[in-house]
């Protein structure tokens, strides 16, 4: 009863590996799953080894793997299970598996970040619309003003803002207007009325609906603003507040007509975007379909290769570099199995 508990009759054996084929005599040894390697060089620090190219290389390459299974989930395209335990690849095929790989790579990620800015843009074209549509109704100017602006010293000092004194002084009229969260909004306007000593006049509305952030992606509420300033000095300033707030900040029109250009000009190009953006996510699709095909089996043969190279850097060498020296631990009775995965890797 007690020898169904018992291992195998192991035998301690010695193997002698040309440099040409040691990597299809381990893939064999693989496969058959026979022996256990031993450690030749344990004194031997894992960066000093022979083949830590080569391991480097199979890193390297599990890495770009990992994007493209990371990009094939996120696009929810299902992973095709190919051959359950592929072979490591031969030596001749894996520059070419390589290089593929990172074209492939080097192409999703051109496109990704294409699509990526492709989106940035829709999201604001969008957001400057709702901006116009908003902010129609805060200020009705039928007389564009293009007075030269001059210096007074007693702007910064006065407390109170006289419109009429300011724009028979030549002060120029101006707008800034834009987007900004709606946790922000408190915030801003002290830190506006601190800043620009009351010499603005701010407007707010909320959006009817939530909009993406087209920095972060996140789905947020946003409150449209209109701020009217006299002078570039507090132009400047509220510039400046607006850049630290993280507002969406848009040009104002001047004019009803130009407003009507500006809304005609988005809506173009916002319905050309939406068609570009398409297009661009159908040949995503069509590249990430391509790679599902394959890339189950290259995971497996990529993280057998890099086995490979872990057990040729546990071998050491002989006096001529030419033989590498292996100590396995293997089955009594599986030793003509290994002499036969031994014979089919040398040829």
């Amino acid at each position: 009863m007690g020898s169904l508990f018992r291992s195998e009759t192991m035998c301690l054996a010695q193997l002698f590996l040309q440099s040409g084929t040691a990597y299809e005599c381990l893939s064999a040894l693989g496969e058959k799953g026979l022996v256990q390697f031993r450690d030749l060089n344990q004194n031997v620090s894992s960066f000093q080894r022979k083949f830590v190219g080569e391991v480097k290389r199979c890193e390297e390459l599990e890495r770009i793997l990992v994007y493209l299974v990371q990009e094939i989930n996120r696009a929810d395209i299902p992973l095709p299970e190919g051959e359950a335990s592929p072979p490591a690849p031969p030596l001749k095929q894996v520059l070419e598996m390589q290089e593929q790989l990172q074209k492939l790579e080097v192409e999703l990620r051109e496109v990704t970040k294409n699509k990526e800015k492709l989106r940035k843009n829709l999201l604001e074209l969008i957001e400057y619309t709702h901006m116009l549509r908003v902010t129609k109704t805060f200020v009705k100017r039928n007389v564009e003003f293009e007075p030269t602006y001059e210096e007074f010293p007693s702007l910064e000092s006065d407390s109170l803002l006289d419109y009429s004194c300011m724009q028979r002084l030549g002060a120029k009229l101006g707008f800034v207007s834009g987007l900004i969260n709606q946790g922000k909004v408190e915030a801003f306007e002290k830190m506006l009325w601190r800043v620009c000593k009351g010499y603005t006049i701010v407007s707010y509305a909320e959006l009817d609906e939530s909009l993406e952030d087209p920095e972060t992606g996140e789905v947020i509420k946003w409150y449209v603003f209109l701020i009217s300033f006299w002078g570039e000095q507090i132009g400047h300033k509220v510039k400046k507040i607006c850049d630290c707030y993280h507002c969406h900040v848009y040009p104002y029109p001047n004019t009803a007509e130009e407003r009507r250009e500006i809304q005609e000009g988005l809506n173009t190009r916002i319905q050309d975007l939406y068609t570009v953006l398409h297009k661009t996510e159908d040949y995503l699709r069509q590249v990430l379909c391509k790679a599902a095909e394959s890339v189950y089996s290259r995971v497996i043969q990529v993280k057998k290769m890099k086995a490979i190279y872990h057990m040729l850097n546990m071998c050491s060498f002989d006096v001529t570099n030419k033989c590498l020296i292996a100590e396995v631990w293997c089955p009594e009775a599986d030793l003509q199995d290994l002499r036969r995965a031994l014979e089919e890797g040398s040829f």
